[in-house]
């Protein structure tokens, strides 16, 4: 697919915290966050991947590219820039690691390992053929530092400081394996409905939860953000409560 085509179909996902995507700013390449020539070309060929599989393998019910870009690649982007505002993260600390649980046809997590490449990424995927694909991905795009693990997220127990999940079958039994993935001041992202948000906080009540951001193009989806204090954290809260 076209690397214009794509760069222009993303721009509403890429518009800066707080503004309105269909204003002229956010149209504008000031108004957005810019991928590069790389970037755009790992997308390209990643769409060519998926559509080539998607024959012989159902990785998503979308069989338009450019539907392909929005629903999939434009969300987990919109994700990527809110949870990593600046993609290069900071040579001096740790690099962040992430899981994506129920990883499917890769989204959000090889999408944020795009855009964030420092990160370490674990996709999680119990069907092997869904895996295997995920792995071509990663070999023909050569992305380093990131894994697949072909089981079942129940069966994995490294944290990581950001885990995402998105459109997952079973979503109030796998959330609290999600919630226990969560390092200690990791954040849990949930690309889920709108529907779906309290529930998550009902479910998960030791996360401190942001209020839920308004996907763009989407009529009820959102990103829900919830955070695990450190131990720390949560003494100096509750000291500060009795005090």
């Amino acid at each position: 697919m076209d690397s214009a085509r794509i760069s222009e179909l993303l721009q509403p996902f890429l518009a800066a915290s707080g503004q309105d995507w269909s204003s002229p700013a956010a149209s504008s390449p000031k108004g957005t966050a810019p991928l590069s020539a790389e970037q755009l070309n790992n997308i390209s060929i990643y769409i060519d991947l998926l559509l080539r599989w998607n024959v012989r393998v159902n990785l998503t019910a979308i069989r338009q590219p450019e539907e392909i870009v929005t629903r999939h690649f434009g969300e987990s982007l919109f994700a990527a820039r809110h949870l990593l505002p600046t993609p290069q993260l900071d040579p001096s600390t740790p690099t962040g690691r992430l899981i994506d649980i129920g990883s499917g046809a890769g989204f959000p997590g090889l999408a944020i390992k795009i855009w964030a490449p420092d990160i370490h990424g674990t996709l999680i995927e119990s069907n092997h053929k869904k895996a295997t694909f995920l792995r071509e991905v990663i070999r023909r795009l050569t992305l380093i530092n990131i894994d697949v693990f072909a089981g079942r997220a129940e069966d994995f127990s490294a944290p990581a400081e950001l885990v995402t999940l998105r459109a997952v079958e079973r979503f109030e039994l796998i959330l609290p394996t999600a919630v226990r993935l969560v390092a200690d001041d990791g954040r849990l992202a949930l690309l889920i409905g709108e529907s779906q948000v309290q529930r998550a906080r009902e479910l998960a009540p030791e996360l401190q939860w942001s209020e839920p951001l308004p996907i763009p193009l989407s009529s009820n989806r959102v990103l829900f953000i919830g955070k695990r204090e450190s131990e720390g954290g949560r003494v100096s809260r509750n000291e500060n409560r009795t005090g």
